[in-house]
């Protein structure tokens, strides 16, 4: 996979990705948010009918943060191509997903997206890499979101050109806090059983991996079957936290940071467990 000789890092340093263009519609918002668990249990869930339906005449549908994920995928940036750099995309790991929101998203949109290089990391046998994604309403101009998605690349490590592993991050050391579980008991839980058929669903919003439908790719990165997106199961927390702590409005939300430590398969029942800190 990825070496010395093979990658220069001054060089991924230098790379400049391509702004791109992505468009969607309130259908592709409500299918996101039917994908994340939305009226899984309730049909009528006063909370949640908004994002699929014109409730109580409202103009257009509302919109989950975490829908926000999907312009990433969208913008070109998921192939995480940098100059030089090989690896095995059945041996790709989501690690973490850092979003802020500067505005509500709307149920329909012209996006114009700018993606940089946040951080890369040599970690011997893996290479971490960061890629940022700030998404503008076309028209206005207005940003609406940012999206930092970390990646573990199994097998594409060990290209430190000196003894000491090679690192960088272009973004403020606390802007993602390290989060300790707290000991205290939490001051709410949801649980939300997931369907079998759960990553199927969310694929149809365009993460197309075959690690979440392939059974036989699933046994080469190290599966019994094919697990959930990761931001799916982010979506189901994010929900959970809209419902108990916003009182359901998710406009309340302004930034989000997730942290993939284990996988999920289709089918098992998500716990969510929430403490309050102030206004986090």
């Amino acid at each position: 996979m990825g070496s010395a000789s093979e990658f220069d890092p001054a060089l991924a340093l230098s790379h400049k990705f391509p702004d791109t263009t992505y468009s969607y519609t309130e259908r592709d918002a409500a299918l996101y948010a039917l994908s994340v668990g939305v009226c899984l249990s309730d049909a009528v869930d006063a909370d949640e009918l908004k994002y699929v339906y014109h409730e109580n005449g409202q103009e257009s549908i509302k919109v989950l943060p975490t829908f926000s994920t999907l312009l990433v995928l969208r913008s070109g940036a998921s192939g995480y191509n940098l100059p030089g750099l090989k690896y095995d995309p059945r041996l790709l790991l989501h690690g973490q997903q850092y979003i802020e929101l500067y505005k509500p998203l709307p149920s329909s949109c012209h996006i114009h997206n700018k993606v940089s290089l946040a951080g890369l990391h040599d970690k011997g046998k893996a290479a971490i890499l960061e890629i940022e994604t700030k998404s503008y309403e076309k028209e206005s101009g207005d940003l609406l979101c940012m999206n930092r998605t970390t990646v573990f690349l199994r097998g594409s490590g060990g290209f430190s050109k000196s003894s000491k592993p090679f690192s960088y991050t272009n973004y403020p050391v606390n802007q993602n806090p390290a989060v300790k579980i707290p000991e205290s008991k939490p001051f709410s839980v949801f649980e939300d059983r997931t369907q079998p058929s759960q990553a199927l669903l969310y694929r149809l919003s365009g993460d197309y991996n075959p690690l979440h439908s392939d059974p036989m790719v699933a046994k080469v990165a190290g599966f019994s079957r094919p697990i959930l997106h990761g931001l799916c199961t982010l979506g189901f927390a994010v929900r959970a936290i809209i419902k108990c702590i916003c009182r359901g409005d998710p406009d309340l939300v302004k930034s989000i940071a997730g942290r993939f430590l284990l996988h999920v398969y289709p089918g098992e029942t998500l716990v969510t467990e929430m403490w309050l800190e102030g206004s986090r």
